[in-house]
């Protein structure tokens, strides 16, 4: 496949390779569902044995139902998002299965090293080909790595080049930021200006790897800079 995976082979339990991955598919757009689940019905050796449209769903399901694989949307609208669905799976399988593949449209830096570091053995974007799809499942079975290209590239982009450590000052507004307080807020809780405030904000971005006030506040408790 055109994904960062080790080799092909049967899963640990399955010596000779022919049972079926059991999938658990976690998406909360009913029509999206419906379409994976007649694109799975065609897939080798899967077998998918349930369906959730909500993190808290997936959670309970992938106890219950103790999948091979969970594949996971992000954005779960209202409720658990997808990060902290695949975070309490993997910590209740404790390394072992259920594995979590990410599937989603979401490719910035803060998604997935947020749904990385809760635990997801792969990330995969939703313009992969269904054939790529299949591999990665497989895959993840396995407990191996099924990276998109374009995941695979930003993945090695971050180890390649390390972004620079926050500042004292940064972290200062970060730990604003994650209280809720808003630009004016914070220039006057450490008495400097607006702009200033901004000037900040945008180089915490660039350095956590994000665009958002919720994405720097994630992605700073997920590396505990706060």
């Amino acid at each position: 496949m055109n994904a960062t995976e080790g080799p092909e082979g049967p899963a640990p339990d399955d010596p000779g390779g022919t049972a079926p991955v059991r999938l658990l598919v976690c998406d909360d757009h009913a029509v999206v569902r419906a379409g994976l689940l007649a694109l799975l019905g065609s897939a080798p050796a899967v077998e998918v044995v349930g369906e959730a449209g909500s993190g808290e769903e997936a959670v309970a399901l992938a106890a219950k139902l103790r999948p091979d694989v969970v594949l996971m949307d992000l954005q779960l609208g209202p409720g658990m998002d997808g990060v902290e669905a695949t975070r309490r799976i993997t910590a209740a399988a404790g390394g072992g299965r259920p594995h979590v593949l990410v599937l989603t449209t979401y490719d910035t830096d803060a998604d997935i090293t947020r749904a990385i570091e809760a635990g997801a053995t792969g990330y995969l974007l939703k313009a992969e080909r269904p054939d790529e799809l299949f591999s990665a499942i497989r895959a993840a079975a396995c407990g191996r790595t099924a990276l998109s290209p374009p995941v695979a590239s930003r993945v090695m982009a971050r180890m390649r080049e390390p972004r620079a450590g926050l500042t004292p000052r940064e972290r200062d507004i970060l730990g604003q930021l994650a209280r809720g307080l808003g630009n004016r807020e914070i220039a006057r809780a450490l008495f400097i200006s607006e702009a200033t405030v901004k000037t900040h904000l945008g180089r915490i971005y660039d350095k956590l790897g994000v665009e958002t006030r919720a994405g720097a506040v994630a992605v700073a408790k997920e590396q505990r800079l706060l």
